[in-house]
């Protein structure tokens, strides 16, 4: 019998026997789940090149897993929020998505790195010359990642619960352009939160989308922290009694902007303020037509630069350290091949996911050619391929957008978005799905 199936004789059931489930409310449900997945071995740190690498000496805050399983007429689609620097690998999603579509019948998933530069480096691999015989302890808690995210969203997936949902938007001041000398520089402002509710108006999970660099704990400080995102989701679920879930945006060119405080953990309380108020601001309700649908697509771009040169995989293991390099070289030894995901939740609610720094014009630009009534962007998706800097902002050179730290070729970006647009439209029925073969 399939999953589908189970799950309609398990809802007749409860109609029977308690009444108290409609139909229309059983075709939206939510369900929140998370883990702790902190080493618990010194490893190489993920962020700053200058700790070339030099192990983690402990924790400052712990680094969470968390999963929302939303489930509408019967599709299933995991938000997970990750305190790393990045999403996992390209391995590791695929086994995360295997995993969770045999043992809960989850079909579209978005796993997004907060971009914490006190995470774990997970490019590692069991190879000689690549961690092996080096950072034998790392590759043991990197074997074990996989397994932590999947039962975090499988646990979700089985408290699936009826449930309401609300969603709002607000310009805020919080962050700045860390790269642009243009006036005025280009800033993506937009606070997003999504309030998912039970049936009695009661949160059950709140997820929050803001662009901006976790860089506000010091470099020089050896510990495993979330930075201000943790700060902040512990804000909100202490004022609102519900679990709060991160969703870095496109922030390859955003820094925080503090305004009036100082550090990760009153910038977070600060951010977290704002999230509150606009949580308490939405109405949730039950969607009128409940839908999930989605769409991945994988793209092949050229490199600005020849990692397959020995003098510059050299340069670049001095500047980093050598195993870490040979593991991006080897991804990118016939090119970049980043993962976009495009989602559309209830006919109403665009949310585009991007593997890699998206800078935030692409994002701005994204929403204003969008016509839905929401767009979310959701950076460092589901895999991680560096800087993607919109045309303008190579223009500019700098960091984040020369060809050092954004070896993806120029305009990759710019593809990557008008696909997503496509596929927005595609989904609304405004354009014939696909592309010619």
């Amino acid at each position: 019998m399939s999953v589908r199936s189970l799950r309609l004789m398990a809802l007749l059931l409860s109609i029977v026997t308690t009444g108290v489930i409609s139909a229309d409310e059983s075709d939206f449900n939510v369900g929140f789940a998370q883990k702790d997945v902190t080493p618990q071995v010194a490893m190489p740190m993920w962020g700053y090149g200058a700790r070339r690498d030099r192990l983690s000496e402990g924790t400052l805050d712990p680094l969470m897993a968390k999963a929302i399983v939303v489930e509408a007429s019967g599709v299933r689609l995991a938000f997970v929020g990750l305190d790393m620097g990045r999403p996992p690998t390209t391995a590791m999603i695929k086994e995360i998505r295997e995993t969770i579509r045999t043992k809960s019948a989850i079909e579209h998933v978005m796993i997004v790195g907060s971009h914490t530069h006190h995470g774990p480096v997970l490019e590692l691999t069991d190879r000689e010359g690549f961690g092996k015989g080096r950072f034998d302890p790392a590759l043991s808690y990197l074997k074990t990642l996989p397994e932590l995210i999947s039962s975090t969203i499988v646990e979700a997936a089985g408290k699936l619960q009826p449930a309401r949902m609300g969603v709002t938007t607000a310009d805020v001041p919080y962050n700045r352009n860390r790269h642009s000398k243009r006036n005025p520089p280009a800033r993506d402002p937009q606070l997003a939160v999504i309030r998912f509710d039970d049936l009695n108006g009661k949160p059950l999970a709140i997820l929050v989308n803001f662009a901006g660099h976790p860089v506000m704990t010091s470099g020089q400080i050896l510990k495993f922290s979330a930075d201000y995102p943790g700060y902040m989701m512990n804000h909100v679920q202490k004022e609102l009694s519900a679990p709060c879930l991160f969703m870095q945006g496109a922030s390859g060119d955003m820094s925080v902007n503090p305004m009036n405080v100082s550090g990760p953990q009153a910038f977070g309380e600060q951010l977290g303020q704002e999230c509150v108020k606009l949580a308490k601001s939405i109405e949730t309700s039950v969607p009128a037509k409940p839908s999930i649908q989605g769409k991945v697509d994988h793209f092949h771009f050229s490199t600005r630069v020849d990692l397959n040169n020995p003098a510059v995989l050299f340069a670049y293991g001095q500047a980093f350290f050598p195993e870490l390099v040979r593991n991006f070289a080897e991804d990118y030894k016939d090119g970049m091949q980043p993962e976009l995901n495009t989602i559309l939740l209830n006919k109403e609610i665009a949310i585009v996911g991007g593997s890699g720094e998206f800078f935030s014009n692409h994002a701005v630009r994204l929403r204003e050619r969008s016509y839905v009534k929401h767009t979310l962007f959701f950076g460092y998706c589901n895999g991680y391929m560096n800087y993607f800097p919109t045309i303008e902002a190579v223009s500019e050179g700098g960091y984040g957008a020369d060809a050092t730290v954004s070896p993806v070729e120029i305009g990759a970006g710019e593809q990557m978005m008008n696909r997503a647009l496509i596929n927005i439209y595609s989904m609304q029925g405004r354009l014939a799905e696909g592309k010619p073969d």
